[in-house]
């Protein structure tokens, strides 16, 4: 299975492609660098869900 490519998948969230992307416990080690790295992390928050999964979805502007 091929890594996810985390920081695609960041621009993919904030240019509206996406509406959210899930993180496993067991990706968090390799997503984390990527997210404290990524420009817009502030325009982008995470909820964790039972289980330890991260859902990851644009914060809504008003």
């Amino acid at each position: 299975m091929a890594a996810k490519d985390y920081r695609q998948l960041l621009e993919d969230l904030r240019a509206g492609k996406i509406e959210e992307f899930v993180v496993t416990p067991a990706e968090f080690m390799d997503f984390q660098p990527i997210y404290h790295d990524y420009e817009y992390r502030t325009q982008i928050e995470g909820k964790a869900e039972r289980g330890g999964e991260l859902h990851y979805h644009l914060i809504k502007q008003d």
